[in-house]
């Protein structure tokens, strides 16, 4: 059987890529970290590969914003290409920086308006926040996500968090009513028992907690916290895995992995 290819978008200070790599390798897939310089002298080399990845980091130095100069590099020298990958169903996930990435470049929440309506701005607490965090998971049904990354999580997970950008902010009243109706909210930032979290386990000022989000169709995700830094369940402070060996970012990255198989 021909190997799923993860195509890695790494850039000027990304730093998470050679975790998310060894994550998808994890779970079967041939992964592989691609300069962006790259990708837009060969623009059509992103049809050669089955998931798109914009990892974490502090692309660009995150001047002016978080993730900013990189989303307009994206949108402007590749929007196109992207836009058509994500309606393609492919899977994309962007992580911490990119999420902000995908965010600022409107691919989420909406690939076919790919406008920005939403942001990641600065915590609340106007600082650096680092720290293992608890997530509670959405569910369309009581036991199905909307977001093709998520299947088979349970209530409550744990993953880190490292940003100083986070806070998850809609354009209005409408598009939050409408990420809720849509089932696009993925993750929100939750007490280990599942009650609404206070400061410093809700690390940002999210509005409603907001930690993740996918567009209808779930195949394009987006969310703060690291799940390639919980590959492992020795990676966990208190070995909170799935099975005794590893950690809930690997069931997040097989999600996709056995999607695209």
């Amino acid at each position: 059987m021909k190997k799923v290819k993860v195509l890695i978008l790494r850039t000027a200070g990304t730093n998470c890529d050679y975790e998310t790599q060894a994550a998808f390798e994890l779970c079967g897939a041939s992964a592989e970290r691609v300069h962006i310089n790259s990708l837009i002298e060969k623009k059509d080399k992103i049809f050669k590969y089955d998931i798109l990845v914009f990892p974490g980091g502090f692309s660009y130095g995150d001047d002016i914003a978080s993730g900013k100069i990189l989303a307009n590099e994206v949108k402007n020298k590749l929007g196109d290409k992207i836009k058509k990958f994500a309606l393609s169903g492919n899977p994309i996930i962007g992580i911490c920086n990119g999420f902000q990435v995908l965010v600022k470049m409107g691919l989420l929440p909406d690939p076919k308006l790919f406008e920005q309506i939403s942001t990641l701005s600065y915590n609340d607490s106007d600082k650096f926040e680092c720290r293992w965090v608890y997530l509670k998971t959405e569910k369309k049904t009581k036991n199905e996500s909307n977001c093709i990354w998520t299947k088979n999580l349970p209530d409550i997970i744990s993953l880190p968090v490292a940003h100083g950008e986070g806070k998850f902010i809609p354009a209005d009243k409408k598009l939050l009513e409408s990420l809720n109706k849509n089932d696009q909210i993925v993750f929100r930032y939750s007490a280990k028992d599942g009650g609404k979290p206070d400061y410093p386990l809700a690390p940002n000022g999210s509005i409603e907690h907001i930690a993740g989000i996918c567009n209808v169709r779930g195949n394009v995700f987006g969310l703060m916290p690291h799940p390639e830094r919980y590959v492992y369940a020795l990676q966990h402070p208190a070995k909170e895995g799935f099975d005794g060996e590893y950690g809930w970012g690997k069931v997040i990255f097989q999600n996709a992995v056995d999607f695209v198989k």
